[in-house]
């Protein structure tokens, strides 16, 4: 302070605006204002983190006496600056509960404001928004009630104020009830004091008693606290009377900007700064004209209009401020590892849980929510607004077969006929009426022709649900949305807010949001109907499950050591604990960059949406839950023997085996046969067959065998139906043989462990007998289709395209081609890819669904699709200690390395697949592990998965992150209704 010039102490109370998005020009012109005339700080508007810390610190850098600098920064850094946390918008979460998050989300703010150098919020807005028509405020008020606007205002503010970042409380006296924009002209309040009072000043009053630092005065003309007309900025009897004296505020007063034409309208700059610092205000934001208003400051002074004690008393303040926030001992920032920094694990964790709690279900007839009986489903999604898909619609898409469609919010009277007809042979329609606008002004963007098509389509047969994505408003301006089955509001187009309205739809989470205005006279303030959760998979973060939110560091660390060993070229991971799916990332790519198939061009980066072969997991994701559900119709169960199952195998050495010995691998099977080997020629033979080789033959490899010509063509035929690769089909009675030679195959001299592979190629034989589908259907219709699995099934290529499907080996001893789409496993190829101890392919969060209906006890989306007397019984070890196996699922082994790791539970199960693939359940830790891979790409002679023990290091990651230390956690296997 006493280094200080008079002037200089006056050029403490300004605060410019800066830019991280403009050109030299404009960040010179910021420097000169710091260098020449010491200006006390700068409000940052739009820009890049990065970039803005560079900036700043060459602005602090410039400065006599650091700078103080605030933000705008309502909902997080992301209000201003892009690739950081946008948290939701307050009236999005004016219905939740919990306000410790709201705190939590306060400190969150606040320390990423310090991690780029900031110290001042301009928030939290605790306007009390009674005004639907506001034209300002609106979506950025927490909503109409007081104690609601002051419950939450106050867990903000303190969360920032305990992190040490100093909070505004704006805009006093409130300006909730305008229906005019301060930055367009000066809205005028026609309330009494005693409203004022008792409504919009409540808030502003409770946080002063509780430790707010800031406030905010507003632009507003209140003939109720000033008749002159004066804009409340420049008031002294609001500034100066009510705030600091009746009031009793002895925080720091900030104006709102001082470039908004509510004030400079009437008032230029220069003359407006001067009254405002007249009206008692301590920091003028945004001054337009810093040269002009320092000069006409002084000569304010000089004619004693103002005091250098006054002026001094404030700076003083500011510069207490200053010291508050850190900067006597000032640094610059860091700016190695910033974004990483900012965007962490916890902010998305925070910003996606109070979305979560803020989606609101204004309607639901018969109980439509959560969906039910997928099966029975066919379900379009139409968005209103949007030409491109959607993260609703894709969120839609992880948890069922959906179509999808899109309509603009203006089609012509041709486009809603046609889309009408479009619709109808969907029974069930999910419409997001997105793109919406935040102005009363516009019909919050809602349009005549969007009212004009859920008129059409809602009192049908159909069962229609409305999904709002906007403003809370913007329901009042939706005709005939009584008429619609189900209503939700998400409040804005945020990611998060679409993948929570997908969510809730589908029982993944309960909607639990309350409205927090009152929007018709249906739905007011406080309402808000609860739905069921916990049905079917969820999507979070670690947080939400009690798991340690640096767990996906964790997994990034290990996958990344992997890839750069080349254990495989790309794969991808999903876990999920008590039901949430916690991590669901991609790694890689599908091919190695130099493998030869390349063929020089870059290999596609690996997808969520990518389909794996799973191999072995085969056994225990299609045939297993058939043979699970046929116990269940009395068809099947473990102590039958073989010769029960198949005829064929009566009078042969494997009559007698009971199936409890073949589903744990002790009924001295062998291991598997070469089937393929038996039906090849030598080398040459494949050249005269087709004339050439297929370009992929090209790749130097050993060919020690070419098909026959009896039993192999180019072409599909009645004859040869069964396709083995590309352009390469297989005679139909290849079951047939398969099936005979099994049967007809020696057992194993010494009884004890041998995993086979020969009993479950047999399998689908006996679910067709028994059920009268073959396996592919049967287990489609039994479990895929309840489950939403829309990616799990046989031969991928008939549903999907080549692009998504991960491709595994080159086959150079038998197919001599590139297998991608086609079974990896010989022996399932001869069958067409359709066994059951290989071809099933699918994604991860399709095989999810799977294993976590077996954490579940065989319940999933509100169905019990298997027992859970069956599941416990196949779940469990059967012959322990001597036999580790469960029926048909692995247990941990002696060495945990091989299955499971060295902190899996006895209890927990899952199976391992020769491309790569895996799945571990452990119920101790209510965990679900999946990884895909596809590590025999380019060849099976890669076992580094195995030497690194990746998916076993998987594994034991997951559960070191488990928070709890308890031995047991709360079940969150869903009960019956």
């Amino acid at each position: 302070m006493a280094t200080l010039t008079p002037d200089q102490r006056v050029a403490q109370l300004f605060m410019v605006a800066a830019y991280s998005n403009k050109t030299r020009i404009d960040e010179d012109s910021v420097s000169t204002l710091i260098q020449q005339y010491g200006i006390g700080g700068l409000i940052f508007f739009q820009g890049g983190p990065v970039r803005q810390s560079k900036l700043l610190n060459r602005y602090q850098s410039q400065a006599k006496v650091p700078l103080l600098v605030a933000m705008d920064a309502e909902w997080g850094l992301g209000m201003r600056l892009d690739s950081t946390t946008r948290f939701p918008y307050q009236m999005s979460m004016g219905g939740v509960r919990d306000t410790q998050l709201l705190y939590d989300m306060g400190q969150e703010i606040a320390r990423q404001f310090k991690r780029t150098g900031m110290h001042v919020n301009f928030a939290p807005v605790v306007d009390v928004n009674n005004n639907a028509a506001n034209p300002v405020i609106g979506y950025r008020s927490w909503g109409e009630n007081r104690e609601n606007v002051t419950a939450k205002s106050y867990q903000y503010m303190k969360g920032m104020q305990d992190a040490g970042v100093l909070a505004v409380a704006k805009h006093f006296p409130g300006h909730g009830d305008t229906d005019t924009d301060s930055h367009l002209a000066l809205p005028l309040i026609r309330v009494d004091q005693r409203r004022l009072d008792t409504l919009e000043i409540f808030p502003f009053r409770n946080l002063m008693r509780r430790g707010l630092g800031g406030i905010m005065i507003a632009h507003l003309n209140i003939p109720a606290l000033d008749s002159t007309g004066m804009p409340s900025t420049l008031s002294k009897p609001i500034v100066t009377g009510m705030v600091k004296q009746k009031m009793g505020f002895e925080g720091v007063v900030f104006t709102d900007a001082m470039n908004m034409k509510g004030v400079i309208s009437k008032y230029p700059p220069g003359d407006a700064d001067v009254r405002a610092l007249i009206a008692g205000n301590d920091v003028l934001e945004f001054s337009k004209n810093i040269p002009l208003a320092l000069k006409m400051v002084r000569e304010a002074i000089n004619r004693k209009e103002l005091s250098q004690a006054d002026i001094d008393a404030r700076c003083r303040k500011v510069l207490a401020l200053k010291q508050w926030a850190g900067l006597d001992h000032y640094k610059p920032i860091e700016l190695k590892n910033l974004y990483q920094d900012l965007n962490t694990s916890h902010a998305n964790y925070l910003t996606h849980k109070l979305s979560e709690l803020s989606v609101t279900v204004l309607r639901n007839q018969k109980d439509l929510l959560p969906l039910q009986r997928l099966d029975t489903l066919r379900i379009a999604t139409l968005t209103i607004g949007t030409r491109d898909t959607t993260d609703f619609q894709r969120m839609a898409a992880d948890y069922a077969t959906v179509h999808h469609y899109w309509l603009s919010a203006t089609a012509t009277l041709n486009e809603l006929t046609q889309m009408r007809e479009t619709l109808k042979p969907y029974n069930t329609l999910l419409i997001g009426i997105n793109n919406l606008g935040r102005l009363p002004a516009t019909n919050f963007g809602v349009t005549p022709e969007t009212n004009i098509l859920l008129r059409e389509l809602t009192g049908q047969k159909q069962k229609v649900i409305v999904s709002v994505f906007g403003n809370a408003y913007a329901v009042a301006k939706i005709r005939d949305l009584e008429r619609a089955d189900a209503v939700v509001l998400a409040y804005q187009e945020s990611k998060n807010a679409q993948d929570v309205t997908a969510e809730i739809i589908f029982g993944g989470i309960s909607a639990v949001g309350k409205l927090p205005v009152s929007v018709t006279d249906r739905y007011t303030n406080g309402y808000g109907l609860v739905t069921k959760g916990g049905i079917r998979l969820s999507y979070g973060y670690p947080e939400d499950a009690g798991m340690n939110p640096n767990f996906e560091l964790r997994v990034d660390s290990l996958m990344n050591q992997a890839l750069a060993a080349k254990a495989f070229p790309g794969c991808e991971v999903l876990v999920a604990r008590k039901g949430r799916v916690v991590l669901r990332k991609s790694y890689g790519t599908h091919s190695f960059a130099d493998s030869p198939s390349q063929a020089g061009k870059p290999s596609r980066p690996v997808l969520n949406t990518d389909i794996y072969d799973l191999a072995s997991v085969t056994k225990v994701s299609a045939t297993l839950p058939s043979l699970m559900k046929l116990q269940d119709e009395g068809k099947f169960n473990p102590d039958m023997t073989m010769g029960q199952l198949f005829p064929e195998f009566v009078g042969t050495n494997k009559q007698d085996l009971k199936l409890r010995d073949v589903l744990t691998h002790q009924a001295r099977l062998k291991a598997w046969i070469p089937f393929w080997q038996e039906y090849t020629r030598p080398k040459g033979f494949f050249n005269r067959l087709f004339g050439k080789r297929p370009a992929a033959a090209t790749v130097s490899a050993k060919q020690p065998s070419e098909m026959s010509r009896r039993f192999f063509r180019p072409d599909s035929s009645g004859r040869f139906p069964l396709q083995v690769a590309d352009d390469l089909w297989a005679r139909k009675d290849f079951p047939n043989r398969i099936h005979k030679e099994i049967g007809e195959s020696p057992l194993n001299e010494k009884p004890g462990y041998v995993y086979s592979d020969l009993s479950f190629i047999m399998y689908p034989a006996f679910v067709k007998a028994a059920s009268g589908k073959p396996i592919n259907q049967f287990v489609q219709d039994a479990i895929y289709k309840p489950l939403g699995a829309t990616t799990m099934g046989y031969n991928p290529t008939y549903r999907f395209p080549l692009a998504r499907i991960a491709p595994t080996e080159y086959d150079s001893l038998f197919r001599h081609t590139q297998l991608h789409g086609t079974v990896h496993d010989e022996g399932a190829s001869l069958l067409g890819g359709v066994s059951g101890h290989a071809g099933m392919f699918g994604n991860a969060n399709d095989l999810a669904k799977v294993v976590q209906m077996y954490a579940w006890n065989g319940r999933y989306g509100g169905q019990q699709l298997i027992k859970a007397e069956t599941m416990a019984e196949y779940e469990r070890c059967q012959f322990c200690p001597d036999n580790r196996r469960a029926l048909g699922f692995d247990r941990p082994a002696n060495n945990p390395s091989i299955n499971s790791a060295k902190d899996a539970s006895p209890r927990s199960f899952g199976h391992t697949g020769y491309t790569g693939t895996y799945f571990w359940v452990d119920p101790q830790y209510d965990l679900v592990v999946v990884m895909l891979s596809n590590r025999v790409n380019p060849t099976r002679r890669n076992n580094k998965i195995s030497d690194l023990s990746v998916r076993s290091r998987l594994l034991q990651t997951a559960i070191e992150a488990v928070k709890s230390e308890r031995p047991q956690v709360e079940s969150t296997v869903p009960k019956e209704e």
